[in-house]
């Protein structure tokens, strides 16, 4: 689906808002809505005519390359000349939800008899489900992510520290083609993989230890997110039941990402699978998350999110249990909502496996 595409889905949904057109300043719906790419733009997008896109003096050969369907407006006050361009009146859509108190109240005393409202996260619903383009560059993002793990997991990890192991993966998925790292890789050996988020440290890795790897690459804008997590030589039979009943419980919800289910529905079987296991309390951290053109963006799967999935969405999976001071266990992947289903985008396997 090409912007113009993109933004015509959003012209369609603004009626349901009764807006006579939207601002959007916050990037990435930026980037989603022209293909532009630079630090600095805003797309003025009207319900009955043509869009505008702002940016400043440094991007004017670049948003000439990125958009050239689109009339530009060179200016160092992109609020500014948004608010010249909405006209003498009616309801106008502005995203409050990342636009300071500040630039708000600029941009009131700019629009004069214009009435802003907040946009209601309109672009993200859209975001939500991804069309053929995106979904291509999650499939490249994920690819580069798995292969890369299999490389790494196929030489010797054991007398080397996290960081060194954290820095090697994501050189190899750059080697891969990735045009850079999703985000900063999470790599927790021992009893630091009761962290959740842990940071790499210069912990030597060695024989009895669990690794836990949550990394992905980035392609085209889009992210993977992958976390397998795996045993420094045998495996202990501790070991071996956390992992089984995280695995267990992956699966119970990754059965119910399609379409049409209620996107509680998977928290609350993944609760009750982990509850039947012994280990509920020792899951502290969310399900899981769209991903996107942001690693974390809607839907975000809990028992407090109303709706229904939407084939296309694509979202994370990835319960864990975590033990402090002993260890801790998350399987995690990037998963496309279909009708039937689901497809699982991070095809490495989630056996147990013992590195030598």
């Amino acid at each position: 689906m090409t912007a113009g595409a993109r933004r015509a889905r959003l012209v369609d949904a603004l009626a349901a808002h009764g807006l006579d057109g939207v601002l959007v300043t916050t990037l990435v719906n930026v980037r989603y809505l022209t293909g532009f790419t630079g630090s600095n733009g805003a797309v003025l997008v009207p319900a009955d005519g043509e869009p505008v896109f702002f940016t400043d003096g440094r991007y004017q050969d670049q948003a000439a390359q990125q958009l050239p369907d689109v009339e530009h407006v060179i200016t160092r006050d992109l609020l500014g000349g948004a608010a010249e361009r909405m006209g003498a009146g009616g309801t106008w859509g502005v995203e409050t939800h990342t636009l300071s108190v500040d630039a708000h109240a600029r941009l009131a005393e700019r629009a004069g008899a214009i009435e802003l409202t907040g946009a209601a996260r309109v672009v993200e619903r859209l975001r939500e489900v991804k069309d053929e383009a995106e979904i291509a560059s999650l499939r490249s993002a994920c690819d580069i992510s798995t292969r890369a793990l299999e490389q790494l997991l196929d030489g010797p990890l054991a007398g080397r520290t996290e960081r060194e192991v954290a820095r090697d993966l994501e050189n190899r998925m750059l080697d891969l083609g990735a045009e850079a790292i999703g985000f900063e890789t999470i790599l927790a050996s021992g009893a630091n993989t009761a962290i959740p988020h842990h940071s790499p440290t210069d912990r030597v890795l060695r024989a009895g230890d669990l690794l836990k790897i949550d990394f992905g690459a980035r392609v085209d804008g889009y992210h993977a997110d992958c976390t397998r997590t795996v045993v420094l030589g045998t495996a202990d039979a501790w070991q071996r039941e956390v992992h089984a009943a995280v695995l267990e419980s992956q699966a119970t919800g990754l059965e119910l990402l399609r379409e049409g289910v209620d996107v509680s529905a998977s928290d609350v079987a993944v609760r009750a699978s982990l509850d039947a296991a012994g280990w509920l309390d020792a899951f502290t951290t969310g399900l899981g998350h769209g991903v996107g053109l942001e690693i974390h963006e809607d839907p975000f799967i809990a028992r407090s999110h109303a709706g229904k999935l939407s084939s296309r969405t694509v979202l994370t999976m990835e319960p864990g249990i975590y033990v402090p001071g002993r260890g801790g266990v998350r399987i995690e992947d990037t998963v496309l909502v279909t009708a039937g289903a689901p497809e699982v985008l991070t095809t490495m396997t989630k056996d147990l496996l013992e590195i030598g």
